[in-house]
């Protein structure tokens, strides 16, 4: 029997998480899916965001989902299968992975899995300014099954014009969506049946794989310090977006401890209740060595504690 896949690709912050959880609460508790998170870094955010979610959460962190020479798909894929028999397979990519070589891994183990469909989120209240720092988000909406159109919230009629013909003009034959809140029903996700990638070969997903890493640069906090809340996300709120495309973590205050999510200068802040034995914040975007030492000194941390990954 093959086990169905669906893969969702959307540049960094494009609201990818919410949307899942969403579309879990849809299905029946009986129904068993597991899903896949490539993520940057080492921190494990998403993870505790789904904690109440009727989900099983495997996460691939600090890698990429394009490095099939490693076989870290394939391999994880593998435990996977083993170890929970799943009805589903769910995969969110990071925000830079291509979405070839993913579909041809995926095909690759044609006798145990089918690739559902690849389902691309466009964030349109940032995607003008996305696309054209990012050559995978112009990838990621050219090469998919359904694309939804999410955080058009707030728009005006002719802000939201301008960004689906940007869409269109990327792609103009692929069903395109509009979310409510992050919410789009099951049944117009799941069962796609895709045909995408069916005959794609190893030599050419591979190609672009320096090309979409260079687009994120990534910077991790680790620090045992305490801080004082308001003044931590002052200094989140007053980075430059275009260049801090998501700031996630998780951090230890005075008063309570924190999640902390942004995409594009919107934050999200939620409470925690557990004990953090440390801050862990990851920062992505571009030009992160230039403002390494300015965060360093605003969040009085040394260069052991904040630091660029390779």
């Amino acid at each position: 029997m093959q086990i169905p896949v669906t893969v969702f690709t959307g540049f960094l912050g494009a609201g990818k998480t919410t949307i899942i959880i969403n579309l879990l609460k849809q299905m029946p508790k009986s129904y068993k899916i597991v899903m896949l998170k490539n993520e940057f870094g080492n921190i494990e955010v998403d993870s505790k965001l789904m904690q109440d979610s009727n989900i099983k959460v495997t996460e691939m962190l600090n890698g990429c989902l394009c490095c099939i020479l490693v076989g870290k798909l394939g391999n994880a894929l593998d435990e996977i299968l083993q170890k929970f028999t799943p009805d589903h397979i769910i995969i969110e990519t990071s925000g830079s992975a291509y979405p070839a070589p993913i579909a041809w891994e995926i095909n690759k183990m044609k006798d145990r899995l089918k690739l559902d469909g690849i389902v691309t989120i466009i964030d349109a209240k940032n995607f003008t300014g996305y696309r054209d720092i990012s050559y995978t988000a112009k990838i990621q909406a050219q090469y998919t099954d359904l694309i939804l159109i999410n955080k058009h919230e707030g728009m005006s009629e002719q802000e939201l014009d301008k960004v689906l013909d940007d869409v269109y003009e990327l792609n103009a034959t692929t069903p395109k969506i509009k979310t409510d809140k992050g919410y789009v029903s099951a049944n117009l996700v799941f069962g796609l049946n895709s045909k995408l990638f069916i005959t794609q070969h190893q030599e050419n997903v591979s190609e672009d794989h320096d090309h979409h890493h260079k687009e994120v640069e990534i910077l991790e906090l680790h620090s045992p310090k305490i801080f004082d809340k308001e003044e931590f996300l002052m200094i989140i709120k007053e980075l430059p977006k275009w260049d801090f495309y998501r700031i996630k973590g998780m951090v230890r205050t005075k008063d309570k401890n924190i999640l902390i999510n942004c995409a594009f200068g919107d934050i999200e802040v939620i409470d925690s209740n557990e004990q953090y034995n440390e801050t862990a914040v990851t920062f992505m975007g571009k030009n992160m060595n230039y403002h390494l030492q300015e965060l360093r000194q605003v969040f009085h941390v040394d260069e052991n504690e904040l630091k660029m990954l390779d």
